[in-house]
């Protein structure tokens, strides 16, 4: 989602400053306000609506203009699958550790995501981070690219490996969520 533009009266073009007041982000940081504040009182949650609408009119977002269709079974299957995956990685990453290779390869894997969401690709660079023996060092949001550092890859097959298990996690990322994505060519099987 890139930033809408105008231009003004002396030609320079602008972002456009979004002004209106999204309430569910009144809710949230009304709600972190509350917490982090630590007194639970009337007057604490007003505070905290105070400052949320403050903050939001100062620091406006861009409407996120998207359908997101929940589909329970899929979402099942896309959190089973990513705690497994946290498990198996964990597992993997205690044994390179523990009985390092010599010598240790590492690689800088470049994976473009099939979708062209931004929202797509924060939660797959999220979810792929969170999983052990790999980071997202880069993202490139004109190209739809990641950059990962992943641990113990060998040769070029353990690269295609990683490619698979990141267009895995965004398909099933895709199919849990995904109403105005479009739909993957799910040609790359499910990669572990």
């Amino acid at each position: 989602m890139s930033p809408q533009t105008r231009t003004t009266r002396r030609g320079r073009v602008r972002p456009v400053r979004y002004r209106a007041v999204q309430w569910p982000m009144v809710a949230w940081l009304s709600l972190v306000w509350w917490v982090l504040w630590g007194s639970y009182s009337l007057f604490s949650l007003l505070g905290g609506v105070v400052v949320s609408v403050a903050v939001c009119l100062v620091f406006p977002l861009p409407p996120l203009r998207m359908k997101v269709r929940v589909r329970p079974v899929a979402l099942a299957v896309l959190v089973g699958r990513f705690l497994v995956d946290v498990v198996v990685a964990s597992l993997q990453v205690a044994r390179t550790t523990l009985f390092p290779p010599t010598p240790l390869h590492n690689a800088l894997v470049a994976v473009q995501l099939r979708t062209e969401s931004d929202i797509v690709l924060t939660a797959v660079a999220e979810m792929v981070s969170l999983v052990p023996g790999s980071v997202v060092v880069e993202a490139h949001r004109s190209s739809h690219t990641l950059f990962l550092h992943a641990l113990d890859v060998r040769d070029q097959a353990g690269v295609e490996r990683v490619r698979a298990q990141v267009w895995a996690q965004e398909a099933r990322l895709v199919r849990a969520f995904g109403a105005d994505t479009a739909p993957l060519d799910t040609g790359v099987g499910e990669a572990r």
